[in-house]
């Protein structure tokens, strides 16, 4: 596993003290300066601005309400420090809220149910993703924000469909040909496909990924 770059600040909100403490030595030990953690909602939002750390990692449900406290918290966050990268762990998958956290388009982004977490390897690679300002989105949250379609996405292939959502779990185009059995050349030709069909400009190829994927995501039925 590769460390996280050199100074990585993060900040957890997680009220469940035994995965707190966990998180703080998954992560620590993983070359992340966890610079505060935090267990309810009115003290994130005081972290995270007072911290402007470069990722979040933040539970949904956090006292006082147990509801949204978490999502609303680093939503309100992200208004006093624009771009700021948040990754959310929830025990299901919140549609609503998934698409309230993708509403500005700024920064990286991600969503994973809790028990991914258990995947260390694959954990601390998303949370390294965000922090870069990219996205690592759970495959059943994608499947059930995608899971009907919209005008946006009528203009995709299915094929095309399949490789976005790889795109939005954040993997690679060679990850990408491996999990659909073609080649790292086709990945490509779809990929820019996509960013054609969703009018996205050229711009650095990194950007453009993301960009589609916000735009994917925020398609589906009922966003905001």
């Amino acid at each position: 596993m590769r460390p996280a770059p050199a100074g990585l600040r993060t900040v957890i909100a997680e009220d469940h003290v035994l995965l707190r403490d966990g998180l703080i030595r998954l992560l620590t030990a993983n070359g992340f300066d966890v610079v505060e953690a935090v267990d309810n909602g009115p003290m994130l939002r005081e972290a995270l601005v007072r911290n402007r750390p470069d990722v979040a990692v933040v539970d949904v449900r956090l006292p006082p309400t147990f509801t949204d406290e978490g999502l609303v918290a680093a939503i309100a966050a992200r208004r006093d420090v624009p771009g700021l990268p948040v990754l959310v762990l929830s025990q299901y998958v919140e549609q609503l809220y998934a698409r309230e956290l993708l509403a500005d388009q700024a920064g990286g982004v991600g969503y994973l149910l809790k028990d991914r977490v258990g995947k260390v390897e694959e954990f601390v690679e998303a949370v390294r993703r965000v922090a870069a300002g990219g996205t690592a989105m759970d495959a059943e949250v994608i499947g059930q924000l995608l899971g009907r379609r919209s005008a946006p996405l009528t203009r995709l292939t299915a094929r095309e469909r399949e490789v976005l959502e790889l795109v939005a779990e954040g993997r690679s185009n060679v990850a990408i040909a491996a999990a659909l059995f073609v080649t790292e050349k086709a990945v490509g030709k779809h990929i820019s496909s996509i960013f054609a069909k969703l009018d996205l400009p050229p711009s650095d190829d990194d950007n453009r990924r993301v960009r589609a994927v916000l735009t994917y995501l925020q398609a589906a039925p009922g966003a905001r």
